[in-house]
């Protein structure tokens, strides 16, 4: 059998830790299992995010606190699994980030793997982002690379979405391996699951059902994406630093105090369904500017299960007929595409191999991506 690698990924949307085992040629998925983050960590995860007091200590017990649920959910997936420790290759743990600023060539993951080869006996590969900073890349996006090697089509062009908190896109032209690009498009769930959060108590807008009853804000719409991140050219990547629940109320209050706006509009569904809309533009906008002409579009993340975002994706892509659906009719579930990207990064990482894409991220050159924690 297939040397089998773990993956884990926890995303800008701070759900829960996901982890998958898979072995790679074929893509095989021995087992999956999402570890829900306790209120109290989430919370901390989400403040760590921005400069706030007492930062450093803050962050060393939520970077061990992290890394013990990530350990013990590793074990509990092994052992609910029986999977043959003897077969486990390595683990490839992305952590959790809590600030990411390429512009100053930085970005820190929390989420030690010392104490996750502690507690698996296990080897970690971590750190996947900084060898591509070094290399004047922005670190991001990574799963473009996996992209690639699971979905580009000799015939089809193709765009994989990933809908977490952070939208990206990966760009497959079909039967052009250097042609391959991606990069940030803007926020999706991160903003629209916060105001959700505050208005409704629930933790993101199921199936897209609140946003449906409301109608986008057009002078609302245009000064949040006045944003300068929209103009900015590729590579790019960004998260909760440039886009969160304190600057959408700073782009709220500024608007509000624009007497041109109409009152009757300023409801807390309107705003959800301006969100929804501001995500969609940009993606409309990512995918428009390539050179694909059509093609398919295939949504991984959360918010591949927002009906309703996918309906509204499919109406703004209708002029060049791109298709939109989710990755599991390509045979890989929307929830399990990024951490099992981390299980082929770690793969990459003990063949020797190269883990980035330099026309995606702006480094250098290929460079294999990871740090290793041996047992």
């Amino acid at each position: 059998m297939s040397a089998i690698y773990i993956g884990v990924m926890t995303g800008t949307s701070m759900d829960g830790v996901d982890i998958v085992a898979a072995s790679f040629e074929p893509l095989q998925l021995h087992a999956t299992l999402t570890v829900p983050f306790e209120p109290e960590l989430r919370d901390e995860l989400m403040a760590l995010t921005l400069p706030d007091d007492n930062e450093i200590d803050r962050m060393g017990k939520a970077d061990v606190a992290l890394a013990k649920m990530i350990g013990h959910g590793i074990n509990t997936l092994i052992e609910k699994n029986q999977l043959d420790r003897s077969q486990i290759k390595a683990i490839g743990s992305h952590g959790q980030t809590i600030r990411h600023r390429p512009e100053h060539g930085f970005t820190l993951q929390i989420g030690d793997p010392n104490i996750i080869t502690e507690i698996t006996q296990i080897p970690v590969v971590s750190d996947f982002r900084r060898r591509d900073m070094a290399a004047g890349g922005q670190g991001a996006p990574l799963v473009p690379a996996f992209h690639q090697a699971l979905f580009q089509h000799a015939s089809i062009h193709r765009v994989i979405l990933n809908l977490g908190g952070i939208a990206n896109v990966s760009m497959l032209p079909a039967n052009n391996a250097d042609g391959v690009f991606g990069f940030d498009t803007g926020p999706a769930n991160i903003l629209m699951d916060a105001w959700c959060h505050r208005h409704t108590g629930h933790p993101y807008d199921e199936n897209g059902d609140w946003a449906a009853y409301g109608h986008p804000i057009r002078s609302l719409l245009d000064r949040l994406h006045a944003h300068e991140y929209f103009s900015k050219e590729p590579p790019k990547s960004t998260g909760r630093e440039d886009f969160n629940i304190d600057w959408l109320d700073d782009q709220l209050i500024d608007w509000r105090n624009d007497l041109t706006y109409d009152e009757l509009e300023d409801t807390p569904e309107n705003i959800q369904a301006t969100l929804l809309k501001l995500t969609v533009r940009a993606i409309q906008k990512a995918i428009y500017r390539s050179e694909m002409e059509t093609g398919e579009v295939y949504v991984c993340g959360g918010g591949a299960y927002n009906s309703y975002l996918l309906e509204q994706l499919r109406w703004r892509l209708r002029k060049h007929n791109w298709s939109v659906q989710p990755t599991d009719v390509l045979g890989l579930s929307p929830t399990w595409v990024e951490a099992t990207a981390f299980a082929w990064l770690a793969m990459r990482f003990v063949n020797g191999l190269s883990g980035n894409l330099p026309a995606v991220t702006g480094a250098a050159d290929f460079r294999i991506l990871g740090t290793i924690t041996a047992v």
